[in-house]
């Protein structure tokens, strides 16, 4: 297991995660405080998300994201922050409307490094940290950054996302569990 300072630690379990976790400690190396910063000039940046499981852990919450219009995790930019794992718990408590959610692991459970297309922005990677919470008191709360928020039974959610970068934290959720 490695650490990134103001990432975290994480176990790669597959040659995926290996290599993506190597290019975010170039990246975060190369980088400084400025990979958690919000400048796509510098050809990326750290995020940092949320895979909110239900009070029973039978469900995952989803956003219909309102600029990317797919259903994924919650999460977002540092913005200046050097914490990722407190940056996805406070984009989780922002964008979800709950009271009490509650980190299950300080550890990464996932890392995924994705494209996001020209927009206002020229195109830029996501350098994202995946954290593992669940939901413990409130009702959900649809943010101005989403379409819909959704319960998603586990088993069911291919119904509402192919996305494999969502996919995969189901299996790495159900790996988390095994261990535990």
């Amino acid at each position: 297991m490695t650490e990134i300072a103001g990432v975290g630690a994480f176990d790669p379990t597959n040659t995926r995660e290996a290599k993506d976790w190597a290019r975010m400690q170039d990246f975060v190396a190369a980088r400084g405080a400025a990979a958690f910063s919000r400048d796509p000039l510098i050809g990326g940046h750290v995020t940092g998300s949320a895979f909110i499981l239900s009070p029973d852990r039978s469900a995952v919450l989803l956003t219909h994201h309102r600029k990317l219009d797919i259903w994924i995790q919650l999460g977002g930019h540092c913005d200046g922050i050097a914490d990722a794992r407190f940056v996805a718990l406070k984009e989780a408590y922002e964008e979800s409307g709950l009271s009490r959610i509650r980190l299950l692991s300080d550890q990464v459970l996932d890392v995924d490094i994705h494209q996001i297309p020209e927009g206002k922005e020229p195109a830029h990677l996501h350098y994202d940290a995946r954290f593992l919470m669940q939901a413990e008191a409130g009702d959900i709360a649809v943010s101005d950054e989403s379409h819909d928020l959704a319960w998603v039974p586990l088993d069911q959610l291919e119904d509402y996302t192919q996305e494999r970068s969502v996919l995969q934290m189901r299996e790495k959720f159900r790996l988390w569990r095994s261990r535990v």
